[in-house]
């Protein structure tokens, strides 16, 4: 049983560092977004490339982050009957609603996701703006990050929640609040 502790804690360290990650790309956006008004008000110019990268880090901040989000419990939950069920109780409803409905829905955006991905990388597509960023591929990428990311977040709350309905809450660091 330690060692499936062990597993969901190393899934859990792995999106909180995508979301720190994710953290300084929010920062950078807005630094970005604020040197381009800048440039824009005083200059009456935009460079493209860098219009651009809004796009590229919004993504990063948004796709990326969902796993993180899932870990911190920031998703929009109705829990008329959640909040008032005991640990066990919500174990099962995070056990059943990451069974039923986050990894089915993941799947299938992985599924329909990876051809488009692929296509993309396989002519490394670019910007339709000459001037612009001529790396589209990576942008189209996020989805699967995002897959990635909340497909290992769920597993790791499956874990967490299979300790506590076998009786080993004591290995799992945090009350189960997490969760679909």
């Amino acid at each position: 049983m330690d060692g499936i502790a062990k597993l969901a804690r190393g899934m859990d360290a792995v999106n909180e560092m995508i979301g720190k990650i994710t953290s300084w790309a929010t920062l950078t956006l807005v630094l970005v977004q604020f040197t381009i008004v800048m440039i824009n008000y005083l200059y009456s110019e935009g460079i493209i490339a860098v219009q651009e990268s809004l796009t590229y880090m919004h993504s990063l901040v948004f796709l990326g982050a969902a796993g993180y989000t899932l870990l911190h419990n920031g998703h929009v939950r109705v829990d008329i009957f959640y909040s008032k069920m005991n640990e066990k109780g919500k174990a099962y409803i995070n056990l059943i609603g990451s069974l039923i409905i986050l990894f089915p829905v993941l799947i299938c955006i992985g599924v329909y996701a990876l051809p488009f991905v692929g296509q993309s990388w396989q002519i490394l597509e670019g910007s339709i703006e000459t001037s612009g960023l001529h790396i589209v591929y990576v942008l189209k990428s996020m989805i699967l990050l995002f897959v990635a990311s909340t497909f290992l977040q769920g597993v790791s709350i499956s874990l967490h929640s299979l300790l506590v309905i076998m009786g080993h809450e004591h290995l799992v660091e945090e009350p189960l609040g997490e969760g679909v």
